[in-house]
């Protein structure tokens, strides 16, 4: 049943893919990120008592008022980033750990901050269960990054800052891309692509317009888990 309720969401994705072609730039995702997407098993990211919904093609709450995202957005995402397999990324917002482990199925390493320590724990401990031994995880305000691991190949934000965190940006390595949802709670919000070239200048796109929970900034205290 999980194998049919697993391709049913692949071709959810599919066609969402085709149907925001014009906006989005791309009418499919690459072979290796829809394999991450048929391969992490996204019932284990979700509560248990919403495990039969885990496949479908939505948000789903995953507690302390923060969601696990649908399907097709962590596909875009994933895609947008466009991850290689020596890359080191940052994820500013782990939540349930999903996006982190498809992130890990394509890259050397993911690292990945959550304010939200209970969420954290569980997701790190959701990780390591399964194997996903490449990635590290941190209990902090994501709006400063990680600066002891910088700088990134990539970096992906899963919640909406009102504007893109300048220590973000200077974290990015040249050449890197940054994935980040912006704008304000309840308001419009905008997925952008963010493109640090050799010289160190900025170039951004807007995408799709999304809806996120937001990004907070209050400090919190913690270290790394791996």
């Amino acid at each position: 049943m999980r194998s049919t309720n697993r391709k049913q969401m692949l071709r959810e994705i599919e066609r969402e893919a085709a149907y925001t072609r014009s906006m989005t730039g791309r009418g499919a995702f690459s072979p290796a990120v829809m394999k991450a997407m048929e391969t992490v098993p996204r019932e284990r990211f979700v509560p248990e008592d919403a495990r039969l919904q885990a496949f479908y093609n939505g948000p789903l709450p995953i507690g302390h008022g923060q969601t696990i995202s649908q399907p097709y957005i962590v596909a875009l995402m994933t895609d947008l980033l466009d991850p290689q397999p020596d890359d080191e990324i940052l994820e500013v917002g782990t939540g349930s750990g999903y996006q982190a482990a498809i992130l890990s199925r394509l890259v050397r390493r993911v690292n990945t901050m959550e304010i939200i320590e209970p969420l954290l724990t569980r997701a790190a401990d959701t990780l390591s269960s399964l194997g996903y031994t490449n990635v590290v995880c941190r209990v902090g305000d994501g709006n400063h990054g990680w600066p002891e691991k910088a700088s990134f190949d990539g970096i992906i934000v899963t919640a909406a800052a009102p504007a893109i965190p300048p220590a973000l940006i200077d974290q990015l390595k040249p050449g890197a891309r940054m994935v980040i949802p912006v704008g304000l709670p309840y308001y419009h919000q905008e997925l952008m692509l963010l493109e640090k070239d050799e010289t160190g200048e900025i170039s951004s796109k807007d995408v799709l317009g999304v809806v996120f929970v937001p990004l907070t900034g209050n400090p919190a205290r913690g270290g790394d888990r791996e």
